[in-house]
């Protein structure tokens, strides 16, 4: 049993221990303690981890960049060449004032709004104003090297038109880290197919990032919770799934849309409705695509998921902002080779997701309510026990196996 010293939330005197059943019992500490969140970005976001930060079609042009984020820290996403791309922090080398400051953009350069320090596309000190001082005064001093004050460029990754960075010079490959079945998983939403924008949602959820990672984990409440999914079959415990745990903190949840119905299983769920129907069914009915009507998809830990539902494609970034607050950003996306019809349906199928989606409200109000809960009793647990105590592959919904493996990694890597 680990005995951890922490007087944040409960006095200087006080001390949290982790549960002795290991992973099937969690203390409400991890969701709000101050320590804990500052240890996460740096084990699970600055260390030998890789992150989604955006898509080559949101920079298509030499000069293209998006902004992003990787824990708290701020980087720019940009195309330097035709083929070719940098993710830089950004931070000006000089004061550490961000560079940019619009969402995305295009530049011939970054210039810094503070002191003008100016950097190329791939991040190289090119001008330093008055470097030589003003009338014979001032400036840098004579040792002064441009080529040793440039912006840090980060280990990138393309996969398919995603592209990944790392902090870390000893990170595993992308390949490495994924592992075959998560490298599938993305490999199979991004097939190496030219990909198109086409749109996003974001929005601040007030509770711990790790809430919102567990809900991507769990499938047993989404077959509870969501009216909207069970009632029209579009994800039910009762449809064919698996849950496939994976090393560092990687998972694998997938269904099948089978569509309306009544089985044994029906009255477990409350909120499903038989006396409903949608006037418009294109809204519950997608069309058949490479995924043969599979939904979900691949937690790619600790920052992005990727997946499928009804017809919408979409990239989930995960962003945390505190103890109490994550960011989560939907980057729609489909193929330029999709017709008319198909790049229609995958909008109208967004509206499933995001703040205002038919399924999505109920998590971000679900997920605020739960800070309030645990963050209110820190030294009491939460119980992960549905579906047994192991970490095993399964072949059903009403299960938190993934909870389980994932907080098997959690501890032995934040020593815990």
């Amino acid at each position: 049993m680990t005995v951890l010293p922490i007087g944040s939330l409960a006095g200087a005197q006080a001390s949290y221990e982790w549960p002795e059943d290991g992973f099937t019992k969690i203390p409400n500490w991890v969701y709000s303690d101050p320590d804990i969140y500052r240890k996460e970005l740096e084990v699970f976001y600055y260390g030998d981890t890789w992150h989604y930060v955006g898509l080559t079609c949101e920079v298509p042009e030499i000069g293209s960049f998006r902004r992003s984020t990787i824990g708290e820290r701020p980087v720019i996403l940009v195309r330097h060449a035709d083929d070719e791309f940098s993710v830089l922090e950004n931070r000006c080398a000089h004061k550490g004032a961000q560079l940019c400051w619009e969402n995305t953009g295009k530049v011939e350069d970054f210039t810094c709004p503070y002191h003008q320090w100016n950097y190329s596309l791939k991040g190289d000190l090119q001008g330093v104003p008055f470097l030589r001082g003003a009338l014979g005064k001032g400036g840098m001093p004579r040792d002064f090297k441009k080529s040793e004050h440039g912006l840090k460029s980060l280990r990138i990754h393309n996969e398919g038109g995603a592209i990944w960075a790392t902090f870390s010079d000893d990170a595993p490959s992308f390949e490495d880290y994924c592992g075959p079945d998560i490298l599938a998983e993305v490999r199979h939403m991004l097939p190496g197919k030219p990909i198109e924008l086409l749109g996003y949602t974001r929005q601040l959820i007030p509770s711990n990032w790790k809430t919102y990672l567990e809900n991507l984990k769990d499938p047993y409440h989404a077959t509870l919770l969501h009216s909207f999914y069970i009632t029209f079959g579009l994800w039910r415990a009762d449809n064919k799934s698996k849950c496939v745990p994976q090393e560092r903190g990687h998972s694998v949840m997938v269904s099948h849309n089978e569509g309306k119905k009544t089985s044994d299983a029906t009255s477990e769920m409350k909120r499903f409705r038989d006396d409903l129907e949608v006037l418009d069914k294109e809204t519950i009915t997608p069309r058949q695509e490479f995924n043969k009507k599979r939904v979900g998809g691949g937690w790619i830990f600790p920052s992005a998921y990727m997946g499928i539902q009804a017809n919408t494609l979409k990239m989930r970034h995960l962003i945390p902002r505190g103890p109490n607050m994550h960011e989560l950003v939907f980057t729609h996306y489909g193929f330029t080779d999709d017709d008319a019809e198909l790049r229609r349906l995958r909008l109208k199928h967004a509206n499933l997701l995001g703040p205002a989606g038919f399924v999505s409200m109920d998590d971000s109000e679900m997920l605020s309510q739960l800070q309030h809960g645990v963050g209110a009793y820190p030294h009491e647990t939460s119980i992960v026990e549905m579906g047994g105590k192991e970490i095993e592959e399964t072949d059903y919904m009403v299960s938190e196996v993934l909870i389980r493996s994932f907080y098997k990694f959690y501890r032995e890597a934040m020593g815990l």
